[in-house]
Formats: structure tokens, sequence, C-alpha cells
């Protein structure tokens, strides 16, 4: 998908990629501005505990920092974002700063995406699809499974683009 190209990482997307990416950044950044919730196990996982045995402390560092975090999420999503072309598909161009945001906000939707649909590292991904679409072929479980593995390959291409 991505390639490299002199100082630029490039890759062509079809209208369908370009919906999907509007979609899942979009819900990134809404998900860290009106529906941002301490309760949710989303927000728990994009923001852990720095020290997992002491919450005054981890209370105490996360008042020092969740607002810069926060803000830094939204704007790598915000990149991906304002990279996408229209609804028709076309060619996104990135810079390395561009290509690393776009990085940090893939990571960010996958790890929302991997608590919502309870993946862990122990998770084949591949069963787990194959699973869910002998269970029911049209079920949202086949459509965001295959939306988790599709932003992993993105991720993966645009590393292996950016370090080449």
């Amino acid at each position: 998908m991505f390639r490299r190209y002199g100082e630029h990482c490039i890759a062509t997307f079809a209208p369908d990629e370009v919906r999907v990416l509007r979609k899942v950044a979009t819900e990134v950044v809404g998900l860290l501005t009106d529906g941002f919730d301490h309760g949710d196990p989303v927000v728990d996982r994009l923001f852990p505990d720095i020290y997992p045995t002491n919450a005054e402390d981890s209370a105490e560092f996360r008042r020092f920092t969740e607002g810069d975090l926060k803000t830094g999420k939204i704007d790598a999503a915000g990149a991906i974002l304002a990279a996408l072309p229209s609804a028709a598909g076309g060619e996104v161009k990135l810079d390395e700063e561009a290509a690393e945001a776009w990085l940090r906000a893939l990571n960010d939707a996958r790890l929302a995406m991997g608590v919502r649909l309870d993946i862990s590292s122990d998770t084949d991904l591949g069963e787990e699809l194959d699973d869910a679409v002998l269970s029911d072929p049209s079920s949202s479980r086949v459509f965001q499974l295959s939306v988790y593995a599709y932003l992993g390959y993105l991720q993966e291409s645009l590393l292996t683009a950016l370090t080449e």
C-alpha cells in the first residue's frame, strides 16, 4: 500500500478505504473529546495508569500530562483527516512528520478497537475472523475485525515505507 518516494510515503486509497479511515479517525476524535470518560475501558487503554499500584500518584501524573497527551492524540487523528483525499479516493502523500502522526493515530485506533472487540496479544486474528464469518458473515463483528486487520496492514505498510 504505502511506498517510499524520495522524502515522502505515498499510497492510493479507494473510496471505501477513504470512508473507513475517515470514520475511524472521526470516532477517535469523538472518543477523546465529547465521549471522554475515565470509566470507559478504551480511555483506560489509551491513557493507562503510569503507577498501577498507586492510584494517588497515577492521578497526580495524569493531572499534569493528560491534556497534552489527549491533544497529541486528537492532532494525530486530525492528520489522517487532513491528508485523506475526497470521498472519490485518490493519493495520500505524507512527509516524515505526517507519516509518524498517522502511525500514532493508527495505533490509537487499533488499541481502541482491540478493547471493543476483546482482542488481546494472544488473539489469533485470522482465526477470530474465520469464526465470526462462520457464525454470521454479515455481522458487524466481521466488518469490525476486517477494519482492525486493515488498520494493522496499513500501519505495517506505512512503517515499512517510512524506514526504507
